[in-house]
């Protein structure tokens, strides 16, 4: 561990370039740049409230454009912070073959420019929900750990298909569709208790993930609602353990990466 920690010391302010260097390229050959941060999940929320407030019958209430806007800023930053992690170490293949950089560097800075974002991006929640009437209560320190787990989730995963990806080049496509899958389970734009109300076995689907768990937690303290407590558990173990299989995997097939990438 103490070489570990000697290793990413050294090495840590490559870390902050490459965090640097993702943000930027995110955002190259955009005129609003950064800005557009705060405008894309602005305008994605007006047009998921707009189709699936009227489908539900959900757009008399101000409370549920802030309830989608919190689910889908998590989910966002999970997608796009799995989804370039998973590319990090093909996409910097000409570094990774000429000098020596520990290998990790790339998916961690992937997830962290990733959160840099994301976290920038709440700023478009907090002026909508106190546009729209949605004052905080104490309960609101709580979202700090929900965001926490999320990101130790986030690095878990990445670190996971970081390393599946460089031996199979098919996972990016696998990835996109589980995504879609994760997406609709993790009721961004829908209600549990609308889906469960006569069907109450199926909330075990929804609680079975994680990053469902992460929002439910997350809006419970954005709501100024009881914290469910369980689910955020759930989550933190879960994260801690991808974390875990994400790091041991990460490290036992490193050296192999320079024969595929």
């Amino acid at each position: 561990m103490s070489v570990f920690i000697k290793n990413f010391m050294r090495y840590r302010f490559l870390l902050v370039e490459l965090i640097k260097k993702g943000v930027k390229l995110k955002y190259r050959r955009s005129y609003l740049g950064i800005i557009w941060t705060l405008l894309e999940p602005l305008l994605t929320t007006i047009v998921l409230t707009v189709i699936f407030g009227s489908l539900l019958n959900r757009g008399d209430s101000t409370a549920y454009p802030v309830y989608i806007l919190s689910g889908r800023l998590l989910y966002s930053f999970f997608s796009s912070g799995t989804n370039t992690s998973m590319k990090s170490i093909r996409t910097n293949a000409g570094m990774i073959k000429k000098v020596y950089v520990p290998k990790y560097m790339y998916p961690l800075s992937s997830v962290i420019y990733n959160y840099v974002i994301f976290l920038i991006s709440l700023l478009v929640l907090a002026a909508v929900s106190v546009f729209l009437g949605v004052f905080p209560t104490w309960r609101i320190f709580i979202i700090v750990i929900p965001l926490f787990i999320l990101l130790i989730l986030t690095v878990g995963v990445g670190m996971i298909l970081s390393t599946m990806a460089v031996f199979f080049r098919d996972l990016e496509y696998l990835w996109s569709v589980a995504l879609m899958l994760i997406m609709y389970s993790s009721a961004i734009f829908y209600y549990v208790e609308d889906i469960t109300r006569n069907s109450p076995n199926k909330e075990i689907l929804f609680h079975a993930n994680p990053l469902y768990c992460c929002i439910a937690v997350f809006r419970d303290a954005l709501f100024g609602q009881p914290i469910e407590w369980g689910l955020c558990l759930y989550a933190a173990g879960f994260s801690v353990i991808s974390l875990i299989v994400g790091v041991v995997l990460f490290y036992k097939k490193q050296d192999k990466f320079i024969l595929y990438i």
